[in-house]
C-alpha cells in the first residue's frame, strides 16, 4: 500500500517538534493526511491536512478520528505514569477504527528490564501492538541530539550518573525524514523495526566538550554517584517515577544500553546522518 488521498495516514503529535517535522515533510511531498492531535488551534496548517481534536486516553473520539485511515504515525504520549495505559487504549481505538498499519516511535534499546525506565513502557507498548495483529514499524530512536544543550547547569557543568558510557545521539530532523520515507511507503516497511541514531556514540565528556567547540564557552561532566543524582534533583519537587527516569537516562548510558550506531538513518533517508556538532551549531544559527 502506497499511501494517497484515498487511503489517509494520521500523524499524531504534530504540535510537538517531532510529530510537526513529518507533517511538514510529508506535506511537501504532497502526501494527504490527518493530523490527531489535543489542541488543533496548535496545529501546522499545511496544504492537504486536516485536523481533527482527540487524546490517546479518550477511546471513542480516536476511534472516530481514525475512521477510514490506513496507517498511523503514532509518536509516543507525554511522559506520565499512565502512558503506558493511554498508548495501549489508542492501540485498541486504532484496531476498531479499522487501521491497518502504526508507525510507532519507541525507543533505543526497548527492552523489559531496561536500564532506562521509559525504555520499559515502550517495550510494552511494542509487545501489545503486536498482539493486535496490526502491520507495525517501530522507530527506536535514541536520545535527542537536540536536547543535548539542555543537559549543562547554569555553572556549565553536564552532571549525572553516566559514567564513561556513550550514546549515539540523534537529530530529531533526521528521525523525522526517516519517518517520512517510512510513511511514503508503509508496506515496504511492515514488521521493520529501525534503530535510529547519530553517526558516532560519544561519551558525556565528548558531548561537553562539542558544547564548548560551539558555544565559545567552557562546559564540563562532573560523573555523579547515583545517590548525588537522585540528591541534587530532589529539589524540583517531581514525582518518584519522573525522578527515577531523569536519572536512569544516565545510568542507562553508563551500562553501555545507548551505545552503537546504526546505518538506518542513511538507508531511509538518502544521506548521512547529522552529528551532534551540527545539530548544536543549527540551534544557535
Amino acid at each position: 500500500m502506497t499511501t494517497t488521498p484515498e487511503t489517509p495516514l494520521v500523524v499524531t503529535g504534530a504540535t510537538g517538534r517531532l510529530g510537526g517535522r513529518v507533517a511538514r515533510l510529508l506535506a511537501e511531498r504532497g502526501v494527504s493526511q490527518r493530523l490527531l492531535v489535543r489542541s488543533p488551534d496548535r496545529a501546522p496548517a499545511l496544504p492537504g491536512v486536516t485536523t481533527v481534536p482527540a487524546e490517546y486516553a479518550d477511546h471513542d473520539a480516536v476511534v472516530r478520528g481514525l475512521a477510514g485511515v490506513a496507517t498511523v504515525f503514532m509518536v509516543s504520549a507525554a511522559e506520565s505514569a499512565d502512558r503506558l495505559a493511554e498508548h495501549k487504549s489508542f492501540v485498541d481505538a486504532a484496531v476498531e477504527a479499522g487501521v491497518r498499519q502504526l508507525v510507532y516511535v519507541s525507543f533505543f534499546g526497548a527492552a523489559p528490564d531496561a536500564t532506562f525506565t521509559l525504555a520499559r513502557d515502550h517495550f510494552h507498548t511494542e509487545e501489545h501492538i503486536r498482539t493486535t495483529g496490526l502491520a507495525y514499524t517501530f522507530l527506536r530512536d535514541n536520545i535527542y541530539a537536540d536536547f543535548v544543550p539542555a543537559l549543562v547547569g547554569e555553572d556549565g557543568v553536564v552532571r549525572g550518573p553516566g559514567g564513561q558510557g556513550r550514546a549515539a545521539f540523534v537529530a530529531q530532523d533526521d528521525i523525522a525524514e526517516a519517518a517520512a520515507a517510512v510513511l511514503a511507503r508503509p508496506d515496504a516497511h511492515a514488521g521493520a523495526v529501525y534503530d535510529l541514531t547519530g553517526p558516532e556514540s560519544l561519551s558525556l565528556a565528548e558531548a561537553a566538550a562539542v558544547l564548548s567547540e560551539v558555544q565559545g564557552r567552557t562546559v564540563t561532566y562532573h560523573p555523579e554517584t547515583v545517590e548525588e543524582a537522585y540528591a541534587s534533583r530532589a529539589s524540583y519537587g517531581a514525582p518518584p517515577w519522573q525522578l527515577d527516569a531523569w536519572v536512569s537516562t544516565y545510568t542507562a548510558i553508563a551500562a553501555g544500553e545507548l551505545d552503537g550506531v546504526s546505518d538506518a538513518v542513511p538507508r531511509l533517508t538518502g544521506r548521512p546522518a547529522t552529528p551532534l556538532v551540527d545539530v548544536v551549531r543549527a540551534a544557535r544559527g
